[in-house]
């Protein structure tokens, strides 16, 4: 069955939700798309849970500190188990919420993989969605290690649905969510190591800084392995071995969990690209300072998918806002990405 719409919108994140939300009070017809449980991942696998988390580790750590210093009583713990089931108390809702918002707000929600059948259609389920518009905005994914044995890794989703954290954790890379997850683990009682195959961890910020932030890696007990690359993981009755290669010496860690920690690019290759004539490179969609894509007019991106900006959640609204003001009035309007703060919560 074919249905018309002014925009097809491919997500339900923040950029998703923004870009149909300012399109349909502009009188609008609009469709939205997800194969994931709606809310996108901000909401549901990334900054919200993982701010709960890291909420009882610096509590935690902020009691350690305080030993001694008018604070006493017992040895604080965090009680894995417990604080997942408090987590979910977020994240549970997000879900039925969006989707009873975009019925209260005249926007059709379909639940599916989205594959383009042509330059202005989109397939879900059994339904062909035209759009005078359509707006990526399917978010990120791991991107692949090539390494044997990488079906062995947990990616950061499943991190935090961990019913019991392992005492021994490997984390495989070295940006925001190696560091964010190493702390937190370690603050519950876990034995981390961190394997970055670059020169520091956390390359964006300031070396002085994390330099620093270093010294307290090593201080919770966290080993941190620099220039050391990944080469195959394997499993066995006894958990992980993780082979690695530092300055041309071999060397095996012995783990319960290894966690993808090694960056994530844009969830463009289920969407058949092609057929849609949407131009892409090495993963990436060709766009132009409109956030449209050079080769079909009719299509625009934002948010991880458009990897125009830092991959944060206001960057995913502010595109939301310019792509939106775009694809109502004609392209004027161009993201400024100029000031935009990062965070790594250790």
């Amino acid at each position: 069955m074919t249905k018309r719409y002014d925009l097809v919108v491919i997500g339900t994140g923040t950029g998703a939700s923004g870009a149909a939300s300012r399109c349909r009070s502009a009188g609008w017809s609009v469709a939205v798309i997800d194969h994931l449980p709606f809310g996108g991942t901000c909401a549901l696998r990334g900054c919200d849970p993982k701010k709960v988390l890291v909420g009882a580790a610096e509590a935690v750590d902020h009691s350690r500190q305080m030993r001694g210093l008018g604070v006493t009583g017992g040895e604080p713990a965090i009680a894995w188990n417990e604080l997942i089931q408090f987590k979910r108390t977020f994240t549970e809702p997000v879900p039925p919420m969006k989707e009873k918002n975009f019925a209260k707000n005249g926007i059709d929600a379909y639940h599916g993989r989205a594959k383009f059948r042509g330059p202005r259609s989109v397939e879900v389920g059994g339904d062909v969605l035209e759009g005078r518009f359509i707006l990526i905005a399917v978010g990120a994914v791991p991107m692949r290690l090539g390494i044997p044995g990488e079906e062995h890794v947990l990616t950061s989703t499943e991190f935090l649905e961990l019913e019991q954290l392992p005492k021994k954790i490997v984390l495989l890379g070295g940006g925001f969510i190696a560091a964010e997850f190493a702390h937190i683990a370690a603050r519950a009682g876990a034995q981390v190591t961190v394997l970055e195959q670059a020169e520091r961890m956390l390359t964006p910020f300031d070396p002085d800084l994390v330099g620093w932030l270093m010294e307290k890696f090593h201080e919770i007990g966290i080993d941190v392995r620099l220039k050391t690359r990944v080469t195959a993981i394997e499993k066995s009755d006894g958990g992980l071995s993780v082979r690695a290669s530092s300055d041309g010496k071999n060397e095996v860690f012995k783990a319960d969990l290894a966690v993808h920690a090694a960056g994530r690019v844009p969830d463009l290759e289920p969407l058949d690209l092609a057929a849609a004539g949407v131009k892409s490179d090495k993963g990436r969609l060709n766009l132009n300072e409109f956030l449209q894509s050079v080769s079909n007019p009719a299509v625009y991106a934002v948010g991880d998918a458009a990897m125009s900006g830092p991959p944060l959640t206001p960057v995913a609204s502010h595109d939301a806002k310019i792509a939106a003001a775009n694809m109502l009035k004609g392209n004027h309007q161009k993201p400024n990405y100029l000031g935009v703060p990062s965070v790594a919560f250790t």
